[in-house]
């Protein structure tokens, strides 16, 4: 996938593997720690909730430093914030690797890794959050604007990749001989590793434009200050929907692991398997919506925003009144699939509704989006500790809610663009995260 895009985008074909593999690198990482968290959460003795709780302080500071590492990448250039990026990654999950050990062999009561661990995670939001910004615009200025759909789409589906392999791979490190459950965190942050050697050996180095380098200068002489994106009237109802779909879509796979672990009845370590076989087949879906469905059916914007959230209702009331296994699993994929249509669509749209010369500045508060919501997950693991439906039926009247909203909101009408530029909008600019993205 990677080598075609590259072709196809008029990058230099090595350029792009690298900035392909920085992202699949990330998300990788990252997915695969959501699948064996809850697993670590029982075994050390940390409350649900608290484990869902690690990502809430790393999610915060992602969403404080996106924009400003989105200005920085103007001003220092994108191979340097992609080293800052991959930098924090690495020493984050080295450092959740060691506190997770510790916490397995009880060398601290369980409250005090908690707090380790969450200062731990903590340094992925203050420092990954620099490599987002910094790939997205490596790319879009080395790609001419008719080539630029295909590179996008293909730099998004490293995020989907990512979601497959982490969640595949991380079992199998978990029977490193000694590490246990923290093998993954060990091996996901080795490969960071090796990804900064490449960037650092292999990568261009991108040319900062002079404007850049100037110090910025406050306006003066009556003219207004530019407001912030999510004061924007033209993104904010994207920002608003895309901000409800990433949290309801962070709480199911948080909440995921605990309720495969109860509805089977096993062990944590037992339920590894099946966890990452059901995050696996949501990872899936998602990429068949975003690699397949998306551009079969040449989807715009609006019909995105509509078909996301309708899909991933009717996915998380399955799994709300699912009997078994299976049906948790099938609810899990369908719902996402639609979150595969709906964050595609708001990030198009939102990027279609400003000028080329506010791009950085809006995938800076896509960004922020998509890790603030985080913060959000332990009130869902919570609510699930007291009725194990209850996450899921909330996300399904939230998801009922975004889809009236869709219909009535005159800027989420309006994101079908015209024909000659439907397949550029179709598409998101890039996918996050992190959260797999996701922090």
């Amino acid at each position: 996938m990677a080598s075609s895009a590259s072709s196809a985008s008029g990058l230099p074909r090595r350029s792009f593997v690298i900035i392909f593999g920085v992202s699949l690198a990330t998300a990788m990482g990252n997915t695969g720690l959501i699948s064996v968290l809850p697993a670590i959460g029982r075994e050390i003795g940390i409350p649900d909730p608290m484990v869902a709780a690690i990502f809430s302080l790393s999610a915060l500071l992602w969403a404080a430093s996106s924009p400003a590492w989105a200005r920085a990448s103007d001003r220092y250039g994108r191979k340097p914030l992609m080293m800052v990026g991959l930098t924090g990654f690495l020493v984050s999950m080295i450092l959740c690797g060691v506190v997770v050990s510790a916490g397995l062999r009880h060398w601290a009561p369980s409250l005090t890794i908690f707090v380790l661990f969450l200062l731990a995670r903590a340094l992925f939001g203050l420092f990954g959050a620099a490599s987002n910004p910094a790939t997205q615009a490596y790319v879009a200025e080395r790609t001419p604007l008719e080539q630029r759909t295909q590179a996008m789409a293909s730099l998004a589906g490293a995020f989907g990749l990512g979601t497959v392999i982490g969640p595949f791979l991380a079992p199998l490190f978990t029977r490193i001989p000694v590490l246990g459950l923290a093998g993954p965190l060990f091996t996901f942050g080795l490969i960071a590793l090796a990804m900064l050697a490449v960037v650092w050996r292999l990568l261009p180095e991108t040319p900062v434009p002079a404007e850049a380098r100037r110090p910025k200068r406050p306006v003066v002489g009556g003219a207004k200050r530019e407001r912030p994106m999510w004061r924007d009237p033209r993104v904010t109802p994207f920002l608003l929907y895309g901000f409800i779909v990433a949290t309801c879509q962070t709480a199911q796979a948080q909440t995921l692991g605990f309720l495969i672990i109860d509805k089977l009845g096993v062990s944590p370590i037992q339920a590894q398997f099946s966890i990452s076989i059901a995050m696996m087949f949501g990872a899936c879906a998602g990429l068949l919506a975003q690699w397949g469905i998306i551009r079969m059916f040449e989807m715009t914007p609006r019909q995105l925003l509509r078909w996301g959230v309708a899909v991933a209702a009717a996915g998380n009331l399955i799994v709300a009144f699912a009997p078994d296994y299976y049906l948790v699993v099938a609810g899990y994929a369908l719902s996402s699939l639609g979150f595969g249509f709906a964050r595609p669509g708001f990030t198009a749209g939102s990027s279609i509704a400003v000028g080329m010369d506010e791009q950085a500045r809006v995938a800076g508060a896509i960004a922020a989006v998509n890790g603030v919501n985080v913060v959000l997950a332990p009130l869902f693991v919570w609510l699930y500790q007291h009725l194990g439906s209850a996450p899921f039926i909330l996300n399904t009247l939230l998801m009922a809610g975004l889809l009236v909203y869709a219909f009535r909101n005159t800027q989420l009408r309006n994101a079908d663009p015209k024909p000659a530029t439907r397949e550029m909008a179709t598409m998101a600019t890039i996918e996050k995260s992190d959260e797999g993205g996701a922090p």
